[in-house]
């Protein structure tokens, strides 16, 4: 983590008299279970890797040292078959050619990837052949296939449309007792050592017996994993895919555990009203920070406890401003999680606490 990040949340700290922000970190190399790369280049000599800043320019990355070593191998079985299939990449400037970006995201249990080709292509025939040798030469170390279709001529990297070629629907990761299902479009951390110890932690401010309220739920990743402890828990979550891998874990759980969660989807801003009775209340927005909407009821509304999870140090310090504006919730903790070493990104669990 940045001295300059380190700095600003010890800002944060001492302007609410708190100590100086613990960090928690965890492997500095082979860490990153989940990546995006861009597809650009010739035909016969595609190029995967990062964007130059500020450019489309991509920089090849054909052996990067903080991939699991199945991402760097699949990204070099996927560049070899579309050379091999004379499949075009895509060109920003002329929104021409077919491959895109690929999303290779890693399942610890298995070891196995599933697979992700993002294509300028309504359906996935164009690139056929192609998805036939990544299939034969990946073997056993392929967990699912997947054409994205994203004919748009914007910078979003996945589009709407998913067709599943092979293998299963999900990948699954465990957060405690909890199976957590993530199908290709659902948001995931790539750092999952470190996503592990975070929702542990938060896992420990969550009293025996309470109801929680969980807003931008995602998956399940928090809200499932303490399950075990709760009485009732509201998961929100607007994501369609997601909200896909939320039903899906929700659905193998035993009926005593399922009959604890209900699932409220639609923006977080329009179901402020499951904090109502809540004891406990989660959220783990996306880095512009709470919706307003939200961050007003809480203020007016305050619950015993507020499990705040931030990725953007902004936001948070914007956030919290409001949220301790009325004198209502006060600033109790703050811990922060290093799960990009070498940048300035960080995820902190903030805890407010009903003044």
């Amino acid at each position: 983590m940045a001295a300059s990040t380190h700095n600003a949340l010890n800002e944060m700290a001492r302007a609410h008299r708190l100590p100086e922000v613990a960090v928690i970190s965890g492997p500095m190399m082979g860490f990153r279970h989940r990546a995006r790369l861009a597809i650009r280049g010739r035909i016969g000599s595609p190029k995967l890797g990062l964007f130059e800043e500020g450019s489309h320019r991509v920089v090849h990355i054909p052996n990067c040292l903080v991939h699991h070593s199945l991402i760097n191998q699949v990204a070099n079985v996927v560049r070899r078959a579309l050379a091999e299939t004379r499949v075009s990449c895509y060109s920003d400037k002329a929104h021409l050619g077919l491959a895109r970006y690929l999303q290779v995201v890693v399942e610890r249990s298995s070891q196995t990837a599933q697979v992700v080709m993002v294509v300028n292509a309504a359906t996935p025939e164009p690139l056929t052949d192609c998805f036939e040798l990544i299939r034969e030469r990946l073997g056993t170390a392929l967990h699912s296939l997947w054409f994205n279709s994203n004919t748009e001529p914007a910078n979003t990297i996945l589009g709407p449309v998913f067709r599943h070629l092979h293998g299963p629907a999900s990948v699954v990761e465990h957060f405690g007792e909890a199976a957590i299902h993530y199908p290709p479009g659902a948001f995931g951390q790539n750092n999952l050592e470190m996503a592990e110890r975070m929702i542990g932690h938060v896992r420990g401010l969550v009293p025996s017996g309470a109801t929680v309220a969980e807003f931008y739920a995602g998956v399940g990743a928090i809200g499932l994993s303490v399950l075990s402890r709760v009485a009732e828990i509201r998961m929100n979550e607007i994501g369609a895919q997601s909200l896909t891998g939320l039903e899906l874990g929700i659905s193998r759980l035993d009926p005593l555990a399922r009959s604890k969660v209900s699932v409220i989807p639609g923006a977080a801003g329009g179901a402020h009203a499951a904090v109502t009775s809540a004891n406990v209340v989660i959220a783990d927005p996306p880095r512009k920070g709470l919706d307003p909407e939200l961050t007003e009821y809480l203020t007016r509304h305050p619950p015993e406890r507020f499990v705040y999870v931030s990725c953007g140090i902004e936001s948070l310090h914007a956030d919290t401003v409001q949220l301790t504006s009325l004198g209502t919730l006060r600033l109790a903790g703050l811990t922060a999680f290093n799960f990009l070493p070498f940048t300035d990104h960080v995820e902190t669990v903030a805890v407010f606490e009903r003044a």
